[in-house]
C-alpha cells in the first residue's frame, strides 16, 4: 500500500506576514514551516501503515526552494520518501494550479492506493486543493474526516458537522483530508532525525511531470487579486473598567447595538 502525503510550507503563523507588490505572501522571510495540519495528514497516514504493518508513506510538496524543510520534517516524522515539486513557473499557482501539479507528481511516482491532505493551508485557509486534486486524479474525496480507517480495500472516515455526524466510505484509490482532532501528530525523536539526514529528497520541475509553464502560476490560474491591503486599525473599540457593573454595561452595549 502507498499513502502519498500533500503537505505545503507555510508562513510562521505566529510571525508578522505581509503581501507584496504582486497582491500574494511574501515567503522569502526564513520563517517558514511545516502546516500544522498537514501533520496531522502524516500522522494519519504512518498511523495505517503501523496498523497495517505494511505499505509506504511518500510525503509531498511544491513550493520554492525553501519548501524542502517541509518535507524534511515529513522524513523525521517516519516517512519513507519525499518529493519536491520546484519550478519558477509554479510561482502565483492558485488552489487548481496547485492540484494540478499535484496530481501530475502523484501520476508521476506511479499513482497512490491513497492521498491524504491536510483540511487546509494556515495560509490560505480555502480548503479547495484536496476536493480539486481529488477531481484531476478522478478518486472519491472524502473530505474533513475527524476519524479515518482502512478495512481491507475500502477507507472509511467519519465526519463531525455543526448538527449530524457523517460516516463516508469509499473503495481504494481515494482522496481523503483530515481535520486536527483526527489525531495527535507526533514529535520526531532523535533516532527520527538521524534516519532522515539519509533519506534522500527527489526533485522534480515541471518539465519532469509534462506540464507546460503556461498550465500553472498567474498564466494558468482560475483566480486573480485585484488588491489586498492592510487591515485598517480600529477606531471605535470601547473600553469598559470593571467597578462591579461591567456585566450590566456589557449587556447594554450589545442591545443598544441591536447585537443580541
Amino acid at each position: 500500500m502507498r499513502i502519498v502525503v500533500c503537505v505545503k510550507h507555510v508562513p510562521d503563523i505566529q510571525s508578522d506576514r505581509s503581501l507584496g507588490a504582486t497582491c500574494r505572501t511574501v515567503r522569502d522571510g526564513g520563517d517558514g514551516t511545516l502546516n500544522e495540519l498537514d501533520e496531522n495528514a502524516l500522522e494519519a497516514a504512518l498511523s495505517l501503515v503501523e496498523a497495517a504493518g505494511e505499505g509506504e508513506v511518500v510525503v509531498l510538496t511544491v513550493g520554492p526552494d525553501d519548501a524542502v524543510d517541509a518535507v524534511r520534517k515529513g522524513l523525521q516524522m517516519g516517512a519513507d520518501e519525499a518529493v519536491h515539486v520546484v519550478d519558477d513557473a509554479i510561482a502565483g499557482s492558485d488552489a487548481i494550479g496547485t492540484a494540478r501539479v499535484l496530481a501530475a507528481a502523484i501520476r508521476h511516482l506511479g499513482g497512490a492506493d491513497l492521498v491524504v491532505t491536510g483540511m487546509a493551508g494556515l495560509d490560505g485557509l480555502t480548503s479547495v486543493v484536496p476536493s480539486a486534486l481529488a477531481a484531476l486524479l478522478d478518486v472519491p474525496a472524502l473530505p474533513l474526516a475527524a476519524e479515518l480507517v482502512l478495512d481491507g480495500s475500502t477507507v472509511r472516515v467519519t465526519r463531525h458537522l455543526d448538527r449530524v455526524t457523517e460516516v463516508l466510505e469509499a473503495d481504494l484509490p481515494a482522496l481523503v483530508s483530515v481535520t486536527d482532532q483526527a489525531n495527535e501528530p507526533r514529535y520526531p525523536n532523535f533516532k527520527g532525525i538521524m534516519a532522515a539526514r539519509k533519506k534522500p529528497v527527489t526533485t522534480l520541475a515541471l518539465a519532469d511531470l509534462g506540464l507546460d509553464a503556461d498550465q500553472v502560476g498567474e498564466a494558468g490560474a482560475r483566480t486573480e487579486v485585484l488588491e489586498a491591503a492592510p487591515r485598517p486599525v480600529r477606531e471605535d473599540r470601547v473600553l469598559v473598567h470593571d467597578t462591579g457593573d461591567a456585566g450590566v454595561r456589557l449587556a447594554a452595549y450589545l442591545v443598544e447595538n441591536q447585537l443580541v
